[in-house]
């Protein structure tokens, strides 16, 4: 199940909770309210029969997905792909990411620059908004299976921070007032 919390500003290993102390949770209606953080919670193990993902899928014009593992094991150039995930950026369309299997943390800025982690397990379902600055990583797991889903032909082109003189961010921002 996704939960949120504001981080902290340590440089430690960025695959740690980063919490800070006291933790400060970030409730998942003020997440949606305030960022445009879409979540869904589904059976992984029973996707298909469930029919949820489908029903999310008609409703949100998402024709196209595939299937992404990142693991050291799994993924080709995983030390570069880790390094590029990390990196603070955005996306001219909507990162919907399925949780199939494993575990991670995307990282999303709030109203006021601050850095949300949230924590995405197997089974949630999470939509960042176009234009929304982020960043993923792995937990300590070091492992993630997840379906990304996309309206049309997939773009996975980050358009790294700074960017708010594009089209996506502008709109984005927008949304916030």
């Amino acid at each position: 199940m996704v939960r949120a919390w504001f981080m902290d500003s340590s440089t430690e290993d960025q695959r740690l909770p980063h919490q800070l102390d006291p933790p400060q949770p970030v409730p998942l209606d003020l997440l949606k309210e305030t960022a445009g953080v879409l979540h869904w919670q589904i059976d992984a193990d029973n996707w298909e029969q469930e029919g949820l993902l489908a029903q999310i899928r008609k409703d949100r014009g998402y024709s196209y997905d595939d299937t992404i593992t990142v693991s050291k094991d799994q993924l080709p150039n995983y030390e570069q792909k880790i390094k590029s995930f990390f990196e603070e950026h955005l996306h001219s369309d909507e990162e919907i990411r399925f949780v199939v299997d494993g575990s991670g943390y995307f990282d999303v800025r709030d109203r006021q620059d601050r850095w949300i982690r949230i924590e995405c397990t197997k089974g949630d379902l999470i939509v960042l908004p176009a234009g929304m600055y982020h960043r993923f990583t792995l937990d300590e797991k070091n492992y993630i299976k997840a379906m990304r889903l996309f309206v049309g032909e997939p773009v996975w082109t980050p358009i790294n921070r700074p960017a708010d003189d594009h089209v996506a961010r502008i709109e984005y921002v927008k949304t916030l007032a």
